[in-house]
């Protein structure tokens, strides 16, 4: 991929041609157009549904504490 590939950009610019890899500039500038803004519609108000009742809760176990190894 150097001076003598034609499909490179080096390629093309030590030949002095023009391709996809190596586009011309337009001579002509481009206009910018501004794009219409779009109405957004209200948003429908959210309605609350009824929450699920929680099953019966279980007891908790007391966790068994930490000791070290060297401690042992």
């Amino acid at each position: 991929m150097g001076k003598g590939d034609q499909k490179s950009t080096k390629g093309k610019r030590v030949r002095g041609s023009y391709g996809k890899t190596r586009p011309r500039k337009s001579s002509q500038p481009t206009a910018v157009t501004e794009k219409p803004t779009k109405v957004k519609a209200e948003p429908k108000p959210k309605t609350a549904k009824p929450k699920a009742e929680k099953a019966e809760e279980t007891e908790e176990k007391p966790k068994a504490k930490r000791t070290k190894k060297a401690e042992e």
